[in-house]
């Protein structure tokens, strides 16, 4: 990140903002308990002030001359709702007329930045490392599609558990030490609780894209039929998309019995272990992803419910808007029933030109012209009238079947290898033919920047024609 960046997010960031505040501690401590540690959801005012008012409470008995917090409980969730605080949602969820609060995705971070500044006596490495490992091999034959390279993992892997079924049977058990098994339930409970955070950040994004579908409606001016296809589209772009796809599987996942039933014996004798200084609120920390996944769906769904009714104002609008001008017109209408309107024209000018259909000229027709097609006598005596007689019919039929067996499909040759096979029995006409042809499996191309020669008989006179360089080409 850059200096800008890094001042920008100092200055509009809420969780940034929440470090910085006088009342940060207790900000912290009350919602981070409330909201995270306990998993609660979206909560009624009453409830969240008589809670904080037990925490004001115990934190001012201390000095009742002076006490620390001496605000309301009220005024404090409030202040932490406020628009330039940003660490409370504060709304009016569909069917309550009660307000509710719930914490933000940027108090979660911020509370779980503040809880990561602790010291912790054991930090585990290694099962982060077999995690990374076991991501890598995931990826990597995930995506194998080689047969080969597949079966030969499969075998080693399976070689693997045939040796381990073996050395139990011959009474070899290896088993975790107590440091391992510290390092592999730290990372579980960190990832437990990372999870819940995730939940509640993944409905804010589903809440953003409701406030952009709402602002793209009150916006639109095409028609509704676009705008729903619009609307639609959008829909399917977030189911579709890698968010909405693995939040989908997860809940699939989650909701299926069998791994609930799976969870559950494993997580009772994860408790049960004495290795270990177990947290007994991950014992049910399932169960807390199913109310979050569950808060998630009702969150999308009263999305798509308030969605819909928003539609429906939007035209109910439209059609009280056509009424009241139908309304318009018929009362225009009735009112020019009983007193019609002068009905003329009133022009700034002393007369108008008239001009009758008879003071228009007949049509003339144009004298034809005369054309003198005799010839002169001088030029009588030196014109053959004879070659206006000499006509000759070119079969173009016939000079497509010579190219065709002369040039195989997808091939071409010259014009002139192929005058030089089928020799011109028409002369010029018959050259003028062959560039004629529009047959669908020929085509004939010139190129201006070559020529070429082609020789022909007429009689007993050989004639030359000098013409661009043609190509005839069979499809």
């Amino acid at each position: 990140m850059d200096f800008e960046g890094i001042e920008r997010l100092r200055d509009r960031h809420p969780a940034w903002r929440l470090l910085r505040a006088g009342n940060a501690p207790l900000t912290l401590s009350f919602l981070g308990r409330f909201f995270v540690e306990e998993n609660h959801g979206a909560t009624a005012a009453t409830a969240l002030v008589s809670a904080l008012d037990d925490d004001l409470y115990a934190l001012n008995s201390a000095d009742a001359e002076q006490p620390r917090y001496p605000r309301r409980a009220v005024d404090y969730l409030e202040d932490w709702a406020a628009t330039e605080s940003g660490w409370l949602r504060r709304f009016y969820p569909l069917g309550s007329d009660e307000v509710h609060y719930d914490a933000t995705p940027a108090f979660e971070k911020a509370y779980s930045w503040v809880a990561g500044l602790q010291v912790r006596t054991f930090v585990g490495t290694e099962s982060r490392l077999h995690t990374v490992v076991d991501l890598l091999r995931q990826i990597v034959h995930g995506t194998e599609t080689d047969p080969e390279v597949r079966l030969a993992e499969l075998r080693s892997r399976r070689a693997a558990i045939d040796r381990e079924i073996a050395e139990v049977e011959a009474g070899t058990i290896t088993v975790l030490d107590r440091a391992a098994l510290r390092d592999r339930y730290q990372q579980f409970a960190g990832t437990a609780r990372e999870l819940l955070s995730d939940f509640r950040e993944v409905e804010e994004n589903f809440r953003g894209l409701d406030r952009a579908a709402r602002e793209r409606i009150a916006a639109w001016e095409g028609s509704k039929g676009e705008l729903l296809a619009e609307l639609v589209g959008n829909r399917a772009d977030i189911d579709g998309s890698d968010q909405g796809r693995s939040f989908q599987a997860f809940y699939d996942l989650l909701l299926s019995d069998a791994r609930q039933d799976e969870l559950s014996a494993l997580l009772a004798q994860v408790q049960a272990l004495d290795q270990i200084d177990s947290d007994q609120r991950l014992r049910t920390i399932h169960h807390d992803w199913s109310e979050a996944a569950e808060r998630t769906q009702r969150t999308v769904r009263q999305i798509s419910e308030q969605l819909r009714r928003f539609l429906d104002d939007q035209v109910w609008l439209e059609n009280r808007r056509v009424v009241d001008l139908v309304r318009l017109v018929e009362t225009a209408a009735l009112a020019s029933r009983t007193a019609p309107p002068q009905i003329g024209l009133e022009i700034d000018e002393p007369g108008i030109a008239v001009a009758l259909p008879f003071e228009r000229p007949l049509y003339d027709a144009t004298p034809a012209a005369r054309v003198d097609s005799l010839l002169s006598p001088v030029d009588d005596a030196t014109v053959d009238v004879a070659t206006l007689l000499d006509q000759s019919f070119v079969d173009q039929v016939r000079l497509a079947a010579n190219i065709r067996s002369v040039v195989p499909p997808r091939s071409s040759a010259l014009l002139s290898d192929i005058v030089a096979l089928f020799p011109l029995e028409h002369g010029a006409a018959e050259i003028i033919g062959y560039l004629a042809l529009t047959d669908d499996d020929l085509e004939v191309a010139m190129d201006e920047a070559d020529e070429t020669l082609i020789e022909y008989a007429e009689g007993d006179v050989v004639r030359r024609a000098r013409l661009p360089k043609v190509t005839v080409t069979r499809q």
